[in-house]
């Protein structure tokens, strides 16, 4: 079974790093932009440590549309550009052990274990070859770590331009005046639905309606809103009414964390029980995703997917989960609060006519009293027997079709 426990983090992989040079001024200096080897051994007055999982964070922070595998193989590009590693084992020494405390520090490494796992086998096929590499007669790392940082560049960029690659394919999926139903904030949906919202058949625009399954931690707002602003009609519903809108559905479309080798999917929780409704309801279930998402897991069951989530959370009244004390005592204070603020000053008719309007309060006192803070960002496994087919950018696959996919990718 494939199990991805978490561990307390160690202390991370130190590297030293140097400021980046500032910009030129002229054409000629362009070339001396690059933090090449002798630019970092020539600055030692400017040394500090290289934090990768920082760096990630960082690059996931200040990019809303960056994917976490991408996020993970960018750090790992720019340990690589600032590393003093002179050979070719200690790199991939280095590069082992950051990629190992990457996936320590993060609650859910499923996503980012994609990305790094395949950007570790790339580095060490060419590593293993160093005559094949232009330009490195003789071994010369120097000239190998400068093809190596060159061609995580380009994978890096080809990575990124996947999404709409992706979008011009599953866009055909999407008929005229059919409903989607989907959830989640996957980027790659809302580049779908953007995309069949612009297209245009025979100068006719296609008419469609989404319903879009709400989470609790409110994601897909965005895509909720540029659709909306498009002229799309889009429907939210609770979780508790998917059964319910089943039967108004022409086809359901979500995306992915991981594809896993049998063809399944890893993906935010609720999508398993979509796959089971809309298998149940005869309705077509179609996952979009980037190819660099496949991951070397198979997992047989929910309970392999142990990645740190707390969902099915027993106890008694006399004990309470992580976290769920503070929300108790938090509902309680606002309880109490709300009763003394009543009783100084009553409602006025303008107060009262907003009473279960959008003006209303949006959290409400006894809302988190049974909440899971720990369900927010977890995962289930949808089954491939589930899968219609899974849209990506070297084309539309079956779920069986995976494992050739990953035999193309890593060997």
């Amino acid at each position: 079974m494939a199990q991805i426990m978490p561990s307390p983090p160690t202390s991370p992989p130190r590297i030293l790093s140097t400021s980046p040079p500032s910009s030129p001024k002229d054409p000629s200096a362009m070339t001396r932009t690059n933090l090449s080897e002798d630019t970092l051994k020539s600055r030692d007055d400017e040394k500090q440590p290289f934090d990768i999982v920082k760096t990630y964070t960082h690059l996931l922070a200040t990019d809303p549309d960056l994917t976490m595998p991408v996020a993970a193989i960018e750090a790992l590009v720019l340990l690589l550009s600032q590393s003093r590693a002179s050979t070719i084992s200690e790199t991939l020494d280095l590069l082992a052990s950051s990629t190992a405390y990457l996936k320590r520090s993060i609650p859910n490494p499923i996503a980012l274990s994609a990305g790094t796992d395949l950007f570790q086998r790339y580095l060490i096929t060419t590593l293993q070859r160093p005559n094949a590499v232009p330009g490195a007669q003789g071994g010369d790392f120097r000239s190998i770590r400068s093809h190596l940082l060159s061609n995580g560049r380009l994978f890096v960029k080809r990575a990124k331009e996947a999404r709409e690659t992706i979008a011009s394919f599953g866009r055909r999926f999407v008929r005229d005046k059919s409903v989607i139903l989907t959830m989640g904030g996957s980027r790659v949906v809302g580049a779908v639905l953007r995309a069949a919202a612009e297209c245009r058949e025979n100068s006719t625009p296609i008419r469609f309606k989404v319903i879009y399954v709400q989470s609790p931690s409110f994601e897909g707002s965005s895509t909720i809103s540029a659709l909306r602003a498009l002229g799309i009609p889009v429907a939210t519903i609770p979780p508790t009414a998917v059964a319910y809108s089943m039967s108004l559905v022409n086809l359901v479309l979500v995306g992915a964390e991981g594809v896993v080798e049998n063809g399944g999917i890893i993906s935010r929780l609720g999508t398993y029980q979509l796959g089971l409704l809309a298998k149940s309801a005869g309705k077509s279930f179609y996952v979009v995703t980037e190819s660099h998402k496949f991951v070397r897991l198979y997992p047989l069951g929910q309970m392999d997917l142990e990645a740190g989530q707390k969902v099915v959370d027993f106890r008694t009244d006399s004990e309470t989960s992580e976290g769920s004390v503070g929300v108790a005592k938090d509902a309680k204070r606002g309880l109490k609060e709300g009763k003394e603020e009543k009783e100084k000053k009553s409602p006025s008719p303008q107060d009262e006519s907003r009473v279960g309007s959008d003006s209303s309060p949006l959290v409400q006192p006894n809302s988190n009293l049974n909440s899971n803070p720990h369900s927010l960002d977890a995962i289930d496994y949808t089954p491939p027997d589930l899968i219609t087919a899974l849209i990506t950018e070297s084309g539309v696959h079956t779920p069986s079709a995976v494992s050739e996919e990953l035999i193309k990718i890593w060997y």
